[in-house]
């Protein structure tokens, strides 16, 4: 699992960082299905969350036994650097959203070959909501991006709107997506909607985190 390292929301003077709902349910439906997790983020040490997603109306079931949970917070607390990552010792990768990845997911060359290794060795590259974005400069094996041609989703730009960041954000996912070739699916605001392209997934928004990680599970069985 990959998690953001950045924290300040563009020059709002806010802080941003990871979506704890969709690092929770994922981590979860992972452990519980047997996986062995490796946390890891650009910079290593503690991620930061998004302190927004700590707040008590987004608290899920998930996020509360995240919080309750002590191993958990420890191994979130010590994420490995993404340059120490090897592809070849895991069988898939994710990546949870909040608006970090959109300042330091997206042109990250450790993140971006780790994608791409995962990928031309047929493994699970798997995402949710703006982490999508750190699928944007990956490339496959014949140099095409890899999401040209593929089913794929993400944060969409009416909800982007919504929680009123489009001005802030430095890219749109929805946008970037579309125009690197991507297949873009568009469910509603805020309902679940994951997409699977082999072995691609992703999936729409914080709604979307479990479903996707199921489907991780599923293809990894």
């Amino acid at each position: 699992m990959v998690l953001t390292s950045h924290d300040m929301l563009g020059d709002t003077g806010e802080k941003t960082g990871f979506w704890l709902e969709e690092f929770a349910a994922p981590y979860y439906v992972f452990l519980d299905g047997g996986v062995e997790l490796t946390l890891a983020s650009p910079k290593g040490g503690h991620p930061p969350l998004d302190p927004k997603s700590n707040e008590e109306g987004f608290q899920t079931e998930d996020t509360k036994r995240f919080r309750a949970d002590e191993a958990a917070n420890t191994a979130l607390a010590n994420t490995i650097k993404l340059a120490d990552v090897n592809a070849s010792n895991f069988d898939g990768v994710f990546y949870p959203g909040g608006h970090g990845p959109l300042w330091d997911l997206v042109d990250n060359t450790h993140s971006i070959s780790l994608i791409e290794d995962f990928w031309a060795a047929d493994k699970v590259v798997s995402a949710v909501c703006h982490a999508s974005i750190a699928l944007a400069n990956t490339k496959d094996t014949n140099g095409e991006h890899i999401v040209k041609g593929r089913k794929v989703t993400g944060f969409t730009n009416t909800e982007e709107d919504a929680v009123g960041l489009t001005k802030v954000v430095p890219f749109l996912v929805e946008d970037i997506l579309l125009d690197r070739g991507g297949l873009f699916s568009k469910g509603d605001d805020w309902a679940s909607n994951i997409q699977k392209d082999g072995n691609l997934i992703t999936g729409q928004n914080p709604a979307s985190s479990t479903a996707v990680a199921i489907s991780v599970l599923e293809t990894l069985s």
